[in-house]
């Protein structure tokens, strides 16, 4: 996802410099060009020599090195950049940032670069926690420069408290969703709902299905990227949802009626990709569930249809997209569910169909319109994201 893309990552001198190998091998193996520029205390922490095995590219330590091409270098690579890094950045480091001091190769080509730049602090909780050290973080955000919140935990130094650099996978999101979609969605609002909803029986039992949230939470990923305003109403899953997204936890399907319902009217674009159920016990005694005949039996009820409703409902220029799961007549039951709901699309798919619907890391889906039927072949749930945004976008 990074291919062609140039990512500076500047190193300062602290324990967490580690780290930031882990975050460099990260970047190369999703295709993107490394370039690595470390302060002289950096070097103290870790070898020169770590990055530049892991990026394939000079690993750059002095302002004065002769040993380049002939072009003003701090100059060049921050041109050649698509979004710089400084991880872990020192309280000494932010504050020359923040004051545009520029005495070692970083500092000057950080102060040189226009693109997009993150810092993610890490340092001592009361180094961390001092006033001067918050203002000179303020004073980075004002001037546009994105700043990651440090964890907390056990420290290096032995205290507990702020000021654990993220690990490298939270910081590898960071610079993905800078720098790897075209921003194509900024300013459109999505509400995308995931998951299995839970009708309870009583205090034990439930009714669910097979719904991980995997479909859901890699369309959300993928409106984020593209620089949209997600909110995700997740309902339970077992995977893990994409940050950058607004999350709305809910268990049964009332809960997510009424959690998509009291949004919808502010979005741009909705798809309802949670598994919803259909039914949910009837209030029709304290003893829902009897026995009859060594069987259990439970008299049950229709839960609201999202899906209706929002079509009902739907806002001018709104975009609604449902899915469809089928065992049967799966493009003529989709079809019909699209004009009888007043979708604009059905994503459908046939739960028969090898590598397609629950607990998969792929699908095959077809997307019918009003006017439209294209069907894609099987692929990873991502790709699968991508080409549904991209029929939406393109609408």
């Amino acid at each position: 996802m990074l291919k062609n893309k140039t990512v500076l990552l500047g190193i300062s001198g602290g324990i967490a410099a580690y780290k930031s190998a882990y975050l460099a091998s990260r970047l190369v193996k999703e295709g993107a060009e490394v370039h690595v520029i470390m302060t002289s205390h950096a070097c103290n922490f870790i070898n020169p020599i770590t990055f530049e095995t892991l990026t394939g590219n000079k690993c750059i330590t002095d302002t004065f090195d002769r040993n380049f091409q002939h072009n003003v270098e701090h100059v060049a690579l921050a041109k050649k950049a698509d979004v710089f890094m400084v991880a872990p950045a020192t309280a000494n480091v932010m504050a020359k940032l923040a004051h545009g001091l520029a005495d070692d190769m970083l500092t000057t080509t950080f102060l040189a670069c226009k693109r997009p730049k993150i810092v993610a602090p890490a340092m001592n909780t009361n180094m961390y926690e001092n006033p001067i050290t918050q203002d000179n973080m303020a004073a980075l955000e004002r001037y546009g420069i994105e700043v990651i919140r440090p964890a907390s935990g056990y420290l290096a130094c032995g205290d507990v408290g702020a000021g654990k650099m993220p690990e490298p996978e939270v910081l590898f999101r960071y610079i993905e969703r800078e720098i790897a979609c075209e921003k194509d969605m900024t300013g459109k609002k999505v509400l995308i709902t995931a998951g299995a909803t839970r009708e309870s029986m009583d205090p034990v039992r439930f009714i669910t299905n097979h719904s991980t949230g995997k479909m859901g939470f890699a369309l959300a990923r993928e409106c984020m990227l593209r620089g949209a305003e997600v909110t995700l109403v997740k309902a339970q899953t077992t995977a893990e949802p994409p940050m950058f997204v607004n999350v709305v936890e809910v268990s049964s399907a009332a809960d997510m009626f009424e959690a998509v319902t009291t949004r919808a009217d502010e979005q741009d674009i909705i798809i309802k990709a949670a598994a919803v159920s259909d039914y949910t016990p009837a209030e029709v005694s304290d003893q829902k569930v009897k026995k009859k005949d060594g069987d259990l039996s439970i008299a049950m009820k229709r839960t609201k249809d999202i899906l209706m409703h929002l079509g009902e409902h739907k806002q001018e220029g709104q975009f609604l997209c449902g899915f469809s799961m089928e065992t049967e007549n799966m493009l003529e039951n989709s079809k019909a569910k699209l004009l009888k709901k007043n979708a604009d699309m059905i994503v459908a798919n046939n739960l028969k169909d090898a590598g397609a619907g629950f607990g998969t890391d792929t699908n095959l889906v077809t997307m019918i319109t009003r006017d439209d039927i294209k069907e894609l072949t099987l692929m990873g749930k991502d790709q699968v994201a991508k080409a549904i945004i991209d029929e939406i976008m393109n609408r």
